[in-house]
């Protein structure tokens, strides 16, 4: 049996009618940059979000960095003083990072929970110098952070939040959560609890586009309008520049497709979620694999489905020579890539970090997968523990 880690064909083939008459309407229009598709999807989008503004990128590393330059902007007076600091987790892709430092700021990192992979809140605090402006929360592999206890320490330090969304559509986080019972609780999306977020739109994100795209997300008008202006040369009014911006601009073949797949994301992370739990039952009786654990106040949308075995490197090499599409999410923290040798970390200085990433693998993951093939799965990944 064949198991993809990912099919996007089976997922054209089922609203290939819906994209092609959408892309030939574009081109009929040749309506390509900006104009009327590209503000349906980024209204629709900020509809399903929760979110009152959305701005279309290029890509989602252009994105974030966009929304960190944009909250620079916004509160410069609390970027006077000193280099900027975000604090941040190195368990991500190098995007994260890039986009800080792209802003002009420096990444700081805190280590992560053993069971959610997102950052350890309970290590934040300690983190924070004068320098500090900004936490960067992490929504890694569909999973939301721990956006409550995230706010209550930014509201007592006086920073700012800025959200990474990229594989995070729809993934919800229950709001005003309690130990002692959810009054006044409600299921807020991811992207809007912060000054501003950023999204990614990569092809295989579960909401993808046919090609690279991104989109900044805020409740903040000024941040919105900013964000606006940058994305297409720091200029409102056409040849006329307030500022240097960037080309940053969503294509509008791309906001119209995703603007159609848009119309399905719930089904399909729906389906991701029930292949999460069927993953889960047939790894019940498995000890040596470590399954994702979901908090209570998490809705997840499986952007990535991650276990943790102590042989990754063999278990991958397994899976592939049995027709099962797998891979690292990711091969090597952020603090000890050699891009960012520079800010000085050290092996051990992230040991929850590095203890999990040693041992991650990222199995297939796709609302088109079929039980059988999660079976299959979860047979071959049996099958080398028995010998290994």
């Amino acid at each position: 049996m064949n198991v993809p880690f990912l099919d996007l064909k089976a997922q054209y083939k089922v609203i290939k009618s819906e994209v092609d008459t959408k892309i030939q309407e574009v081109i009929d229009n040749t309506a390509f940059v900006m104009g009327k598709y590209l503000q349906s999807f980024e209204d629709s989008f900020a509809t399903y979000q929760g979110i009152d503004n959305v701005i279309g990128t290029n890509s989602g590393t252009s994105a974030l960095a966009a929304a960190l330059m944009a909250v620079r902007q916004i509160h410069h007076d609390r970027f006077a003083a000193g280099h900027a600091e975000v604090i941040t987790t190195s368990n991500t892709f190098i995007a994260t990072t890039e986009a800080i430092v792209q802003a002009g700021m420096m990444p700081t990192f805190v280590d992560i929970d053993e069971m959610s992979y997102n950052m350890d809140v309970g290590l934040i605090e300690s983190a924070i110098t004068e320098n500090t402006r900004i936490i960067l929360p992490v929504h890694l592999y569909g999973q939301p952070a721990d956006m409550n206890a995230i706010q209550k320490i930014a509201d007592k330090h006086d920073l700012l939040i800025v959200e990474d969304c990229a594989q995070a559509h729809g993934a919800r986080y229950l709001d005003g959560w309690s130990l002692n019972g959810n009054n006044q609780s409600n299921w807020k999306c991811v992207g809007s609890f912060g000054a501003a977020s950023g999204f990614s739109f990569y092809p295989g994100k579960n909401l993808g586009a046919f090609g690279d795209g991104g989109a900044v997300g805020t409740n903040d008008q000024t941040i919105a309008e900013f964000t606006k202006m940058y994305r297409d040369h720091g200029s409102k009014i056409k040849y006329e520049h307030d500022f240097i911006g960037s080309t940053d601009r969503l294509d509008s073949l791309q906001a119209a497709i995703l603007e159609v797949k848009l119309n399905h994301l719930n089904e399909w992370n729906e389906k991701r979620r029930q292949n999460a739990k069927l993953y889960e039952k047939y790894f019940a009786d498995v000890d040596e694999v470590i399954t994702p654990k979901v908090p209570a106040w998490a809705e997840p949308v499986w952007h990535l489905y991650v276990i943790r075995v102590k042989d990754r490197a063999g278990l991958l090499k397994h899976l592939q020579e049995n027709g099962i599409g797998c891979g690292y999410h990711y091969k090597l923290p952020i603090h000890l890539q050699p891009a960012f040798s520079f800010l000085g970390y050290e092996e051990g200085d992230l040991p929850v970090t590095e203890k999990v990433m040693r041992e991650i693998i990222s199995l297939p993951m796709f609302a088109e997968l079929e039980e059988e093939q999660i079976k299959y799965t979860v047979e071959k990944v049996k099958e080398f523990l028995k010998t290994s």
